[in-house]
Order: structure tokens, then sequence, then C-alpha cells
């Protein structure tokens, strides 16, 4: 048994219609190994010792979508555990290492970037309207930190 430490943000965008109203969107990505829809995170430390989780929660969004954003508010973290094969991850359980997550999630508000400018680690990223988020996103974990986001948004 492992244990990871991740950090990540879930990116929110207020913009305007062109009928003048004001709509929020919300930033999210499908993974290239899993297809699965997500909100942007990644391990903490991988890249530089003594990486405090708010630098990889920016870091991670940057690297993984294009995006530049700032922390508006830290989430309730999220934890959950996985097995890792030499094929790749299964919630289900299977034959591999079993590993316990845990996720500490940002509220984080757009600040610029550029989606054509992320890495190949998610295959596509979407701002879609608030009312979408909750069916677009494929695991449990992340429409329960989306539960508390969308609530502080609103």
């Amino acid at each position: 048994m492992r244990f990871e430490f991740s950090a990540g943000g879930i990116v929110y965008k207020p913009v305007r219609q062109a009928q003048g109203k004001k709509e929020i969107l919300i930033l999210v990505a499908q993974h290239s190994q899993h297809h699965g829809w997500v909100f942007p995170k990644g391990l903490i430390g991988d890249k530089k010792e003594g990486e405090k989780k708010e630098e990889t929660a920016i870091r991670e969004v940057k690297e993984e979508t294009g995006i530049d954003a700032k922390i508006v508010k830290p989430l309730m973290p999220v934890t959950y555990w996985f097995v890792f094969s030499s094929k790749g991850r299964s919630a289900s359980g299977g034959k591999g290492e079993k590993i316990k997550k845990t996720v500490y999630y940002f509220l984080m508000e757009y600040q610029g970037g550029n989606m054509e400018e992320r890495d190949k680690e998610m295959e596509d990223v979407k701002w879609i309207p608030l009312s979408e988020v909750e069916t677009k996103l494929t695991y449990k974990s992340d429409k329960q930190v989306w539960q508390e986001a969308q609530k502080l948004i609103e």
C-alpha cells in the first residue's frame, strides 16, 4: 500500500454574453489515458522538492490546461483508493499496488492563458456552463468536490 498526495484546481471564469447577461464557466479536462473528464491535478512535489500544495495546484492547472489561475479559497480534500498495475489505474481493484490518494483542491479564478499551450496529459480541455459540470465529470471524487465549489461560486 502506498499514499499519494496531489493538488489541483476548480477554475471558474465569469463571461458576458451578447445580451449583457453574466455567465460563469468552469474548466474541465479529459485525461489522455483513461479518457475521463476531471479537474486538473497532479502530484505534490514531483517536480520540485518541498513544493507547497498551493504551488502544485497552480502549476498543474497551467501544465494540464494552459490556463493561468489564482487561488481564491481552499476546498475540502478528497480521498479515494485505487489500484495501479502495469496496465494503469483501476478504481475497482484487481492485481497491482493499492494506493490511497488525497487530493487538495482549490477554488481558482481564471487569469489568462491559452488552452493550446498545454501538455499531452489531457486530450481535451473545455470551458462549460455551471449547469453542465456535474453530468460532464466522470468520477465520484470530482463530483464530491464540485458540490462544495458550486455553492461558493453561486
